[in-house]
């Protein structure tokens, strides 16, 4: 006979049913774990036999086969220790086998049986769900799991109390979900002196999910701005906090509450390609997929380098991460609102009212040539963050707050999304995501107002991806102002905050 004990295996943040085949036969005494092991998987073996001899039990001295079906999915993480203790024990009747087939199991094990945390007890939360099943997780991952809204959660501290458990002799309380709705920034917009020309180009970029570069010398404030901008986001919906909290749960990030304000991700330049797009050995998800549903902040752009910004590229059309590796291909939601901020040369300086820069105008040449073309193409705006003026500085009057500006986004928003639907999209989206005919029939331009942006299209050098941005500007732009149509003034100022790079930047 055989002992099956379920747990999971992840692709991106699915987690997959997967079988722990547990047989104790005749053959060369030994202990082998077959199904495509990694090796974490294989270093199991030590510790489940570490763990019987704390325990006091005597291991087989027969031949342990354990199994992890299906065979062809590569099996990673510690998570795997728990079930295959449980299905030796099971196999040699220490427990009753029917026991293990309500739940799944997940947790790394201590050498004395404690029931250490693990990453993705999330994602194998919302899994159970879909199969029926509740889920034995190690304690610390408790909370966690009850975002998934499964009815079997029993977090556990030890081995002992997962036996306990099962035979009936203890009941294992669910853990509680903290909620925290009424969490807020500890920042705000006013915090900004001066600038309000970049927070109305914040504004915008915020109400249509629209990805913008800053331009400006070193102190004028592109930082403050860019991590303000979280702060005027409407917070995420039920559906998307789950996702956010899934991605954070297989990257390892505990997650002890229900968090619906939006992330916000700022990487060191020095960030390499797998850590900003996902990978590395374990397929792990990097900077754009923690960012999901939120901001991802690149300070200081030319100096990341240039093959990790082109990566970008496809990301920011698709919302996803594609991670390929030779036995495997993950996906990872990566759907988020990327700002950039940058000097206007390399020494800062250039235009500069008090500093010059002494390598002008050769020194921003080289430095704006540091970004490919195809890249800053993806930017929906560029716009200018001059210098500080010092009366706004040492002014005690207060700018623009982020809730008088989180109430304009609101707004624009939710007429965006009753637009979506009275047009009868399957998804409501921001005027970013805007695509082909859906665009065409929601601008609704008549003849003289197409002329006249092939014209400036024409003038400014745009490509075909820079028009349909530029329209999907000038629409939030209306929509900011509460206009049904889109007029020339709207792309005028939607052409305003974009062409200049592609002409002649400095």
């Amino acid at each position: 006979m055989v002992c099956e004990v379920k747990t999971v295996a992840f692709s991106g943040i699915k987690a997959m049913e997967v079988d722990v085949q547990v047989s104790i036969g005749p053959g060369i005494p030994g202990f082998v774990v077959v199904g495509l092991p990694d090796k974490a998987v294989n270093e199991s073996r030590e510790r489940v036999r570490a763990v019987f001899n704390s325990l006091g039990i005597d291991f087989p001295n027969d031949r342990v086969t354990v199994n992890l079906m299906p065979a062809d999915i590569i099996k990673e993480g510690g998570h795997y220790d728990l079930p295959i203790a449980l299905g030796v024990m099971g196999e040699m009747k220490l427990i009753n086998k029917d026991c293990l087939k309500k739940h799944l199991f997940m947790g790394a094990l201590s050498l004395d049986g404690s029931v250490e945390r693990v990453n993705g007890v999330l994602p194998a939360a919302v899994k159970g769900v879909e199969i029926k099943k509740g889920i034995i997780c190690p304690k610390a991952n408790g909370v966690e799991a009850v975002l998934s809204a499964n009815d079997e959660i029993r977090p556990v501290r030890h081995i002992l109390e997962v036996l306990s458990f099962l035979k009936g002799n203890i009941d294992i309380e669910k853990p509680k979900l903290i909620k925290s709705q009424e969490k807020e920034f500890n920042i705000d917009m006013s915090d900004v002196k001066g600038q309000e020309s970049a927070k109305r180009a914040l504004l915008i970029a915020g109400a249509g999910g629209h990805n913008m570069l800053m331009i400006g010398p070193p102190g004028s404030g592109k930082t403050m701005l860019a991590e303000r901008l979280v702060t005027i986001l409407p917070k995420m919906s039920i559906k998307e906090a789950i996702e956010t909290a899934m991605i954070r749960s297989v990257a390892g990030i505990i997650c002890d509450e229900v968090d619906f304000l939006r992330p916000f991700r700022a990487p060191h330049h020095s960030a390499s390609t797998p850590s900003l797009i996902g990978g590395g050995r374990n397929g792990v998800p990097g900077e754009i997929s923690l960012a999901n549903n939120g901001v991802l902040f690149l300070d200081e752009l030319p100096e990341f380098q240039k093959n990790t910004l082109d990566a970008l590229r496809q990301p920011l059309e698709s919302k996803k991460a594609i991670i390929s590796r030779v036995m495997a291909h993950t996906e990872y939601p990566a759907k988020f609102q990327l700002i950039g901020a940058m000097n206007p040369c390399k020494c800062g300086y250039l235009g500069s009212k008090g500093k010059i820069c002494s390598r002008a105008p050769k020194c921003a040449a080289e430095y704006i040539g540091k970004l490919s073309g195809p890249f800053l193409d993806r930017f929906d705006m560029q716009i200018e963050v001059g210098a500080v003026n010092p009366y706004d500085l040492t002014d005690i009057k207060r700018g623009t707050s982020s809730k008088e500006m989180a109430e304009k986004v609101k707004m624009v928003r939710e007429i965006s999304f009753e637009r979506c639907e009275k047009i009868g999209l399957e998804e409501a989206v921001v005027n970013a995501e805007l695509k082909g005919e859906i665009l065409e029939k929601i601008l609704d331009m008549d003849d003289v107002l197409r002329k006249f942006m092939a014209e400036m299209a024409e003038k400014c050098g745009l490509s075909a991806r820079g028009v349909m941005r530029i329209l999907r500007l000038a629409r939030t732009i209306a929509d900011l102002q509460n206009e049904k149509k889109v007029c020339r003034m709207h792309i005028m100022e939607a052409l305003s905050y974009r062409h200049r790079l592609f002409k002649n930047p400095y």
